[in-house]
């Protein structure tokens, strides 16, 4: 990420967010997921930058960005996407979220709609992560799964670390990790205090954004990518939510990092079908 500036946006009073930028053209903006950082998009920086002004940040109370005690939740998040956006005068923008990220951008768009955005990817999340029917509706897991994630790893750094080191091995990255790949990924997500990563993984689990969904894929182009060990499920159910939505299934859920050269290649032919 060397190549990339990096500075500081104010959306609010006393709560900055650390944004690294390069290149020139049509704006494209990375959003990362649940406690992750500007950090795991350093491939998608490189490759895209060379086309387009791309963008990276860390959302509030993720790595550079300041620490706060209040908008950790996505409505916030979304007014803070909306307010950076600004801030950096974005037009014509595509907005690429991973994971949670996927969250900010459809509360941006549950408040400003889509007038702004000229196409939208999101990363392998389900617009709502909890459902009574598991058959046929694709979510992040079951009540009592979610419920005792929470309650058995999101109260100390220690339990912070083992599920995210879990997470990664387990779901995130389908090859077997080094030591310091693992610790690095890690360590990533531990910029996050536990007690903040409490309340966002809360606020996230428990989201809708269904609506949101079908709105902004009958609206502007859209894409997802989906990781295999949910992909038929998954395309089966976005394809019939969002009909209008191109789906692409590829690696684990952090696909764009294991699987870079795929991934961009996917992402550079989507976007090469708006010019």
């Amino acid at each position: 990420m060397s190549s990339a500036a990096g500075t500081y946006i104010e959306v609010e009073p006393g709560v900055e967010l650390f944004v690294q930028e390069a290149g020139s053209g049509d704006p494209i903006v990375f959003i990362p997921g649940f406690t992750f950082t500007t950090e795991v998009f350093s491939a998608q920086m490189e490759h895209f930058s060379k086309t387009n002004r791309t963008i990276v940040f860390d959302p509030r109370s993720h790595g550079r960005s300041s620490i706060t005690l209040h908008g950790n939740e996505y409505v916030t998040h979304g007014s803070d996407l909306a307010a950076l956006m600004a801030a950096l005068e974005l037009e014509n923008v595509t907005l690429v979220g991973w994971s949670f990220g996927c969250l900010t951008i459809w509360e941006y768009i549950r408040q400003h709609g889509t007038e702004n955005i000229k196409s939208l990817i999101f990363v392998d999340m389900p617009p709502k992560s909890l459902s009574i029917n598991q058959e046929t509706e694709w979510v992040e897991g079951t009540l009592d799964d979610i419920g005792g994630a929470y309650n058995a790893f999101l109260r100390n750094p220690q339990g912070q670390r083992e599920f995210i080191s879990g997470y990664t091995t387990g779901v995130m990255i389908q090859r077997e990790l080094g030591e310091e790949e693992l610790n690095w990924i890690v360590e990533q997500s531990m910029k996050t205090p536990y007690y903040i990563a409490a309340n966002l993984f809360a606020s996230g689990m428990f989201s809708d954004y269904r609506e949101e969904a079908k709105r902004a894929s009958s609206s502007v182009p859209t894409l997802n990518i989906v990781a295999e060990h949910w992909g038929d499920k998954a395309a089966e159910y976005l394809l019939k939510l969002t009909p209008n939505a191109n789906v692409k299934v590829l690696g684990g859920h952090m696909m764009f990092w294991e699987h870079s050269e795929k991934f961009n290649e996917i992402v550079t032919q989507f976007l090469s079908g708006q010019k």
